[in-house]
């Protein structure tokens, strides 16, 4: 029972850290901040960006910055012990 408590409060500590971690992606023009719970934070668009590409910018920048916040996710849950 104690193991389970134990594991809990290792997963909200990971959960804290991961708050913490942001990961940019910039393309063009184009910059995106996602944080470690997967959200996103911000996006900001230079005003000499091309208006027509800038939906698409912005998705690449996004999945981009997704997938390496995942990846650092998965590090560190590793790390703490493999959830």
């Amino acid at each position: 029972m104690f193991d389970k408590f134990k594991q809990a409060k290792k997963i909200k500590e990971l959960q804290s850290q991961l708050s913490k971690e942001k990961e940019v992606c910039e393309k063009k023009g184009v910059k995106v901040t996602v944080n470690g719970q997967m959200k996103v934070e911000s996006v900001e668009i230079d005003s000499e960006a091309d208006i027509e590409k800038i939906q698409d910018l912005v998705k690449e920048c996004t999945n981009e910055a997704l997938k390496k916040v995942q990846k650092t996710a998965a590090k560190k849950m590793q790390e703490a012990g493999g959830f």
